[in-house]
């Protein structure tokens, strides 16, 4: 599936008309909601396998964020062979007490993989969190980049964003 297609078909499977109130409190009647391409076992594998492409060479470990870039990572992995690792927003508080489960992070070459960047903060946060673990992080890789400052944020911290499509891409 060529990215023109990937990009309509992620948008019938994602963009909802109705009343929807946003994070910041305004109301709107349109809304992106991305676990629908998420769910869809048969896009979700399409946009792993296009996605597979994108990642740098001597990538170790794929390093998928909470919660949208657990199911990306997945397919991602099925079609590198690479294995996973997945990233919670905090160590939970029981059992390993893990931030990162999965694949081991220290000392190895680590993709992040997100859904979707727009400010890009909680890959900054992440980032440091895996860099503070012994990951070598350099890249993120996202399935699209809103283009509101999250590459300019992840910049910040030397770490490039490397997106499969950008929001102009989702269209009818």
């Amino acid at each position: 599936m060529d990215k023109a297609e990937l990009g309509r078909r992620i948008y019938q499977a994602s963009y909802l008309t109705g009343e929807f109130t946003l994070r910041s409190g305004r109301v709107t009647d349109r809304y992106f909601d991305k676990y629908r391409f998420e769910a869809d076992p048969v896009l979700l594998d399409a946009v792993g396998e296009a996605m597979a492409a994108l990642v740098p060479d001597g990538v170790e470990v794929l390093a998928g964020l909470e919660m949208g870039g657990i199911p990306v990572v997945t397919a991602l992995g099925r079609h590198t062979g690479l294995p996973c690792a997945f990233v919670r927003k905090e160590a939970k508080r029981y059992g390993t007490c893990r931030l990162a489960e999965g694949a081991e992070v220290a000392g190895r070459r680590v993709l992040v993989v997100e859904d979707v960047v727009t400010s890009g903060g909680q890959i900054v946060v992440s980032t440091q969190e895996l860099r503070g673990l012994g990951a070598e992080v350099r890249e993120a890789l996202c399935v699209i980049d809103r283009g509101q400052g999250g590459a300019e944020a992840l910049g910040e911290i030397d770490l490039g964003l490397i997106s499969l499509l950008k929001a102009d891409d989702l269209k009818e």
